[in-house]
């Protein structure tokens, strides 16, 4: 089974490939693990994953990174499995009320792989073999800051996370059949922009326990 673990950065996945059981990437275990770093934001990460898919032609993706919450109940380090995501920026905000592209008839809000104007993973139930608690996500291309933009995403979305590179898998992924897993762990509070209240080494280091807890299920299933 050829997997590819992406992420934004390699820090994203540093720890793991550095522990990583060699076997694990020759192929020896029934797994060839490579990783891919695709860059920040939908524009880099867009090409970069497409190209990655069209040349390594994976079995199975699973993009690692970190994660905004909107859930303040939600425990900073925690790991979430992504169920479906959602373009949260791509649209127009209007006398203070926020059209996405399908309110303004840009896109078929079903047409594949969207459904009902989302991007869900047909493949999570197969390939979430940590049983891992599952969250919707927005991906936008500018961190959410402002409280009245935070009402908005909330209030239209319902979300519970947000990463800048997220609906790039799902929709490269699923319009190209490729199994995918998204694996995302909260660093920081939406809104949040101190720093120092920030969990970015300990949602790293959760992130990397993970990602070889789920390697070696991936050995033990395939």
């Amino acid at each position: 089974m050829r997997v590819i673990i992406t992420a934004a950065t390699a820090g994203e996945w540093g720890p793991f490939s550095a522990s990583l059981n060699p076997a694990y990437t020759t192929g020896t275990a029934g797994l060839q693990i490579r990783f891919h770093a695709s860059g920040v934001g939908m524009l880099t990460s867009a090409f970069s994953i497409t190209k990655m898919l069209l040349e390594e032609k994976p079995d199975l993706v699973v993009q690692a990174g970190i994660a905004g919450c909107f859930d303040p109940g939600t425990a900073l380090g925690s790991v979430f499995a992504v169920k479906q995501e959602i373009l949260a920026d791509t649209g127009v905000e209007e006398n203070g009320s926020w059209n996405d592209l399908f309110d303004l008839k840009l896109e078929n809000a079903n047409r594949f792989p969207f459904c009902e104007g989302k991007l869900p993973n047909p493949w999570l139930d197969r390939f979430n073999l940590l049983r891992l608690p599952v969250a919707d996500a927005v991906t936008v291309n500018q961190i959410s800051v402002s409280p009245e933009r935070i009402r908005q995403i909330s209030s239209r979305y319902t979300p519970g996370l947000e990463s800048m590179e997220g609906a790039v898998l799902h929709y490269a992924c699923g319009i190209s059949n490729i199994p995918f897993l998204q694996l995302r762990a909260v660093s920081n509070y939406i809104g949040e922009r101190n720093k120092a209240n920030w969990k970015i080494k300990e949602a790293i280091g959760n992130l990397n326990q993970v990602l070889t807890d789920y390697a070696d299920a991936l050995h033990r299933t395939f």
